[in-house]
Parts: C-alpha cells; sequence; structure tokens
C-alpha cells in the first residue's frame, strides 16, 4: 500500500521542534509507539499467532478467544500474558522466534514517513525510543527496520533468570499512563521533546512530550482500530497536535 507522505507544513512543525529540543539539549529524547504508529502491523499479535501456528507454547484452548476476553477485562494483564506464556523459554529460542515471525510477515509495512523522521531524529544525535504494549521481544527484530537496536525498545516483559524466561512481572506494565512511566523510569525522568502513537493507548505517551507530539492512523472505517484512531486524531486536533492519516 502507498502511504500518503506528510505535508510541508508537518515537516516545518518537525524540524522547527527539533532545532528547539537541539538548543536546550545535546541529546533529546524521542519516543514512538509501534504497532500502527511506525508500521501498519500489530507485531506483537502477529509474533502471538505464529506461536499459535507453530505450537511452540503451551496455551489453553482457543487461545485467542482466551486472549481477546482477558484484553476486554484488563488489557495489562492480557499483555504481560502474552510474555507469561514463555515462561521457561530460553530467551534467546524466544528471540529467535520472534525474528522468524517477522520474516513471515516480511516486507513489513513500515510508514516511510516515520522512518525519515527517525533517521533525522538519529542524525541530530536524539535518544529514540520505541515504546509499545507489545511485548518487547515481539517487536526488537523490527526495531532494525528504524535503523535502531534492540535496547531502544521499551515493552512488556518477564524477568528472565540464568537465561529463561520466567512467570513474573518485570518493570511497568507499558500501557497508557505506564507507558510514560516506563519511559521516564528509563530516562531519569527526562521527558521526550516528541513523542507520536496513534490509538488513545498512546494519550498519555503524547501528552508527556514536551514541545511535540504526532498522532498518526492508517485504519479503516471497518477496522477495530479505527474508533480509538479517530479519538485520539480528534485530541490532536483539539490540542494542536499534528495529526495525519496515512491512508
Amino acid at each position: 500500500m502507498k502511504y500518503k507522505a506528510y505535508s510541508k507544513e508537518i515537516w516545518d512543525r518537525i524540524n522547527t521542534a527539533l532545532d528547539y529540543a537541539l538548543a536546550k539539549d545535546s541529546e533529546p529524547i524521542a519516543a514512538f509507539d509501534a504497532d500502527g504508529t511506525l508500521w501498519d502491523i500489530d507485531l506483537g499479535e502477529a509474533f502471538f499467532q505464529y506461536q499459535i501456528d507453530q505450537r511452540l507454547v503451551s496455551l489453553p484452548p482457543s487461545p485467542w478467544d482466551f486472549y481477546q476476553d482477558l484484553k476486554k477485562k484488563d488489557p495489562k494483564e492480557a499483555y504481560l500474558w502474552l510474555a507469561q506464556i514463555n515462561q521457561g523459554q530460553k530467551i534467546e529460542t524466544v528471540r529467535r522466534w520472534a525474528e522468524q515471525a517477522i520474516k513471515e510477515h516480511s516486507p513489513i509495512p513500515v510508514f516511510d514517513e516515520q522512518k525519515k523522521v527517525v533517521n533525522l531524529f538519529a542524525s541530530k544525535g536524539v535518544k529514540i525510543y520505541i515504546v509499545t504494549a507489545s511485548i518487547a521481544w515481539a517487536v526488537e527484530p523490527a526495531a532494525k527496520l528504524m535503523g535502531l537496536d534492540m535496547d531502544s525498545v521499551v515493552g512488556v516483559e518477564t524477568l528472565v533468570e540464568n537465561d529463561l524466561i520466567t512467570h513474573n512481572q518485570k518493570g511497568i506494565i507499558t500501557y497508557q499512563m505506564g507507558k510514560v512511566e516506563a519511559l521516564l523510569d528509563l530516562t531519569g525522568g527526562k521527558k521526550p521533546f516528541f513523542a507520536s502513537g496513534n490509538t488513545m493507548g498512546d494519550f498519555q505517551l503524547l501528552n508527556s512530550a514536551s514541545d511535540l507530539a504526532m498522532a498518526v492512523s492508517a485504519a479503516n472505517q471497518d477496522d477495530r482500530l479505527f474508533k480509538t484512531e479517530n479519538d485520539l486524531q480528534t485530541i490532536a486536533t483539539q490540542k494542536a497536535w499534528i495529526h495525519h492519516r496515512f491512508i
């Protein structure tokens, strides 16, 4: 699919905010959500489907329905569960599975305009983080597509002991306000000058940006994400954030 490019006005606002941030700080921070923001696919759920298809971990009957029911009840519990199902697996094994899942969905539909923003920021010394509610291991391989390393990914994890994944939650669940809390915990309280996301789950992250926030959207009207993306677009208009629909 061909996605709409950013307007000159958008690029002007990005460049102005970047110049302003660099004038105050030699290494400002930028934060991006992952799925639906950097690429047009949910890699966290795609990885889960890969694990189901390949029968890689022990799962309840109708695992997808189980996950969706858990998500309706408590999204944070559902996102953590997607990490917990890997209990007992070697971390390198799960990371290898994630790379294979990425290959199965190649080419990943990266938003080229977002990659240009990431490249611009990186060239100016900006520290870039991908802050996702997906499990970090599922997103880490895709960070390379943006020219970033796995350490740039801040996502849901469980503790790893002796190279084995455990059931125990590690850190903050990176959903809604948890995205901000996890990022600030990592940066020692330093806020991002720029933040970008696509759904209401990213609202708090965008609202934490000191200089510029950007809401993006690519969901069709019949897509389950359309309402939450549209809600964020509406708020972006009200708050004079950048807002852009890729389709």
